[in-house]
């Protein structure tokens, strides 16, 4: 048993824990016994922790809150699904909700496939335009994290396939390890809003957890790097939701594998409409100056990629070719050469 600790108001690994995103969207409807108010993100600390403590068996990272959480874990196994049964499991989780509280609004579901427990993104091209463009946004978050990987970072392990006219985007659960083993896993915002409470963007967040010693350099300039690559590939979904850290001691926090990076200035309006948005790549801040050149490099190979890709609509294609010129122009100007 460790020390005990106080707090003020909900803890920052509560918040990580609560229903929210697509994921969290049906657990109204699958625990109405819990009598909850309609809309989570204005539910009390009491109804938080409700909700965690009663149905919190399958929660990002690695603690189980609750008498009755640990119960239901400790009285599950986890079963396995096959990819042939994924086009299914797709129809259903959008009849009826989802399964896990893991955040973001891409349709997903949870599962133990092939020894892993993953996150299945999927999309339909069969439902319109704004199908197709998700489909071709699941190819680009493959593509994305091997090119983030092959700048020599962590990026989440994910594969992609086609079955019929669904596309599935298969990403294995870093916070998951083994059949029934986990790890401790906060997002940057979490972080933050216990042991800064800036509230702002990645690199700034980065810059303060850096001075005050809860991270070290080199995942400061990983963190300066990653924000470099996703504004100039498009990724205007940089929340800090989207970025988390493994836990190795009491404030001592290591970057965890990039994840959802890709370019979400294509993404649909809502989900479901297409709307024209300006891919605007900006220059090196004083932030950025050192990773800019490399990150700059690495993102240009990124829309060539995209490009040359026959796994993506013509339509799509022919966007990023407007999206890599604009770069190559944006680089061409930028006095800044070399890697890092």
């Amino acid at each position: 048993m460790g020390p005990g600790q106080h707090f003020e108001g909900r803890p920052h690994f509560a918040e990580e824990m609560r229903p929210q995103g697509y994921m969290g969207k049906g657990f109204l409807q699958r625990h109405q016994d819990l009598a909850l108010p309609s809309r989570p993100e204005l539910w009390t600390d009491d109804q938080v922790f409700l909700a965690v403590c009663a149905r919190g068996d399958d929660c990002t990272g690695n603690l189980i809150l609750g008498e009755e959480s640990l119960n239901r874990f400790l009285n599950s196994v986890p079963q396995p699904i096959n990819r042939d049964d994924y086009p299914q499991r797709a129809v259903d989780q959008l009849a009826a909700g989802a399964g896990s509280s893991a955040g973001g609004e891409q349709p997903k579901f949870a599962g133990y496939s092939q020894g892993r427990h993953v996150l299945v993104k999927f999309a339909d091209a069969s439902s319109g335009t704004a199908g197709q463009r998700w489909c071709d946004l699941l190819v680009c978050e493959y593509l994305a994290l091997e090119a983030v990987r092959a700048a020599g970072l962590d990026a989440a392990e994910a594969e992609w396939f086609t079955l019929g006219a669904q596309r599935f985007l298969e990403v294995n659960r870093f916070d998951r390890v083994g059949p029934r083993g986990r790890r401790p896993l906060l997002s940057l915002g979490a972080i933050d809003h216990e042991h800064i409470g800036d509230g702002g963007k990645w690199i700034p967040v980065s810059q303060r957890l850096l001075a005050e010693g809860l991270i070290t350099q080199e995942d400061d300039r990983r963190i300066r790097w990653l924000d470099t690559f996703g504004q100039l590939i498009g990724n205007t979904d940089r929340h800090n939701g989207n970025i988390s850290f493994f836990m190795d001691a009491p404030k001592r926090f290591r970057l965890a594998p990039i994840y959802d990076m890709l370019p979400m200035v294509f993404a649909p309006a809502g989900g479901t409409h297409l709307v024209p948005r300006p891919f605007e790549p900006a220059p090196p801040t004083s932030h950025t100056v050192d990773v800019w050149a490399d990150a700059s490099r690495h993102a240009l190979a990124y829309w060539d990629t995209l490009i040359a890709s026959q796994d993506l609509s013509e339509e799509f294609r022919q966007r990023c070719v407007t999206c890599r010129a604009q770069l190559e122009e944006l680089i061409a100007r930028v006095p800044v050469q070399g890697t890092v």
